[in-house]
């Protein structure tokens, strides 16, 4: 099993590509040991590693955060867990857990916005969402306010220094020159 990485925007994550699927659907973002002992098998494997913050799991990738350590030191580990892992035949999400952080629950917009928001979610799927999974990460929709959009920001998005670039000039523009509407783009948690 030949596993390939790449740098990210965030130089504290690093994306792993195994060759393989690793989630089906959606997404899967661990932010803590504990958090992944329940849920992940693989997430799991991954903490073990000292240094290693979070583990965010897309399609076909996997993207690791680490803290201050060294990723000449981190790597090697990392990626003999991600091919034993593979290797072993257990599954990515434990049991009855799947990806799928896409859920529309705790999204928050007044009902006469539903076109609005309709559009703004057309445009994060097609034009957002698979640009940021190439550099590891993701961006899902919470919520639309008074002509502001606000998004998470997951993966090797999250925490990275230019991820307000991103979404400032990125994100809110295309959603500006499409839906008139959007004023600002903000990032929650």
């Amino acid at each position: 099993m030949f596993i390939q990485t790449e740098t990210t925007p965030n130089p504290a994550t690093l994306k792993f590509l195994p060759g393989k699927i690793v989630l089906e659907e959606g997404t899967a973002e661990f932010r803590d040991a504990t958090e992944a002992q329940a849920a992940s098998p693989l997430a799991a494997r991954l903490f073990a590693v000292p240094g290693v913050t979070g583990v965010f799991f897309g399609y076909d990738f996997i993207t690791v955060t680490k803290d201050s350590a060294d990723w000449q030191h981190l790597k090697p580990a990392i990626l003999g867990n991600i091919m034993e892992h593979f290797m072993s035949g257990q599954p990515i999400m434990a049991g009855g857990a799947l990806g799928g952080d896409e859920s529309e629950e705790g999204e928050f917009y007044d009902e006469g916005d539903e076109a609005i928001v309709a559009t703004i979610k057309e445009l994060l799927a097609t034009r957002v969402r698979p640009a940021v999974a190439q550099d590891g990460g993701d961006i899902t929709f919470k919520g639309y306010r008074d002509g502001r959009v606000y998004l998470n920001m997951k993966g090797a998005c999250s925490g990275c220094p230019s991820s307000t670039a991103t979404l400032k000039h990125g994100v809110q523009n295309l959603l500006r020159h499409f839906v008139p509407e959007v004023q600002e783009v903000e990032a929650v948690m």
